[in-house]
């Protein structure tokens, strides 16, 4: 079997589909599917509507000698990859890990709304041409892959058929857990840098928190926003804003941090929530999408509230002061993570691309 995978982003590249890609394309050579990547990085550098004509035309040449085409969103590589699959008559599949009219809506055109509410309003032409396309590439496919039960409830509502949807949650591979002495009073936070991610809040709290340092892993957007807070709070010797790093320096990370934060108003799955549960560093999180999937509060981790910075605070507070807790919630994470190993998301991918 020849798998073309389609990608918005590729390793150093750090995210979600970044993090997946690789993982399936290290994987799933083993059982005999031989997979070829295809990264929107290779044509971002061309103007707007070209780039995705190019890519267009890269996913014709690739997936001419695919048996199947796997785009991992609805509208950057989604609709040029569909496009492409019909012409080809190749089997379409679409993992749907985000809403890209909702993220679209929040960064250009200043919806406000969660990707909750935004799932039953109208708005302008803009939006709702988005939200066609990606609609158009889901019901256009054999199979869609959610990553949570959450995020299958919440497409669901973009199809014809809802028995194509198809919940495998993303692995990740198991290692074992770095001693604590050798970790920094450091809170460690990852993902792409935007808006409802929250770590313009994180910067805020670590100013009031003057035992710790802030480490924010990522790219995005919002990160000229995010350096302008720390110069302008005066916190460039406690937060350490580093890009996007390789993800050895990523382990890296997690194995000085003693805490890892998630604050973001929306999430479909977090590798780096799974990755930091993997590496035994107590996690805070918030109480959103599929997280409450992934961390029972109080058993495998904290839940809060977006951007509650007491909440937030409480939680960093209950960690460092005790230890029998934060030795509890780090041991039943570190069992928990078992269920999302790269192993049981190959077997279940392999099953789901011989079956459709």
């Amino acid at each position: 079997m020849r798998l073309l995978i389609c990608t918005g982003i590729y390793p150093p590249d750090i995210g979600g589909p970044a993090t997946y890609s690789k993982l399936l394309a290290d994987e799933l050579p083993k059982r005999g599917i031989e997979v070829r990547i295809l990264s929107f990085g290779s044509v971002r550098h061309l103007p707007k509507i070209i780039r995705h004509f190019v890519y267009f035309l890269k996913a014709l040449r690739m997936g001419a000698r695919a048996d199947i085409i796997f785009a991992q969103d609805p509208v950057s590589v989604g609709l040029p990859s569909v496009l492409a699959a019909k012409i080809l008559r190749k089997k379409f599949i679409i993992r749907v890990a985000g809403d890209y009219a909702w993220e679209q809506a929040r960064q250009r055109f200043g919806i406000k709304d969660s990707i909750d509410e935004f799932q039953d309003k109208k708005y302008g032409l803009g939006v709702e041409f988005l939200r066609i396309m990606q609609k158009f590439t889901a019901n256009h496919s054999q199979a869609v892959i959610a990553p949570s039960i959450y995020f299958k409830n919440l497409v669901s509502g973009w199809l014809k058929n809802k028995d194509k949807i198809h919940i495998i949650y993303n692995g990740i591979k198991l290692t074992n857990i770095e001693p604590e002495e050798k970790r920094e009073n450091v809170i460690l936070t990852a993902g792409r840098l935007v808006s409802w991610k929250g770590f313009d809040v994180l910067i805020e709290i670590i100013g009031e928190l003057p035992e710790w340092r802030l480490i924010i892993v990522g790219d995005g957007p919002e990160k000229e926003n995010l350096k302008f807070k720390i110069e302008n709070l005066k916190l460039q010797d406690k937060v350490n804003l580093t890009g996007s790093v390789p993800k050895e320096k990523m382990a890296e990370f997690l194995n000085r941090a003693k805490i890892f934060v998630l604050n973001t108003s929306f999430e479909s799955f977090s590798f780096q929530v799974v990755e930091a549960m993997n590496a035994g560093v107590p996690v805070i999180a918030t109480n959103i999408g599929n997280l409450s999937e992934i961390i029972e509060s109080g058993r495998e981790g904290i839940l809060v509230e977006p951007n509650n910075k007491k909440q937030i605070i409480a939680a960093v507070k209950k960690i460092e002061e005790d230890k029998n807790f934060r030795e509890m919630i780090i041991k039943n994470a570190h069992d928990k993570v078992r269920q999302f190993s790269i192993e049981n998301t190959i077997i279940k991918l392999e099953k789901l691309l011989k079956t459709i």
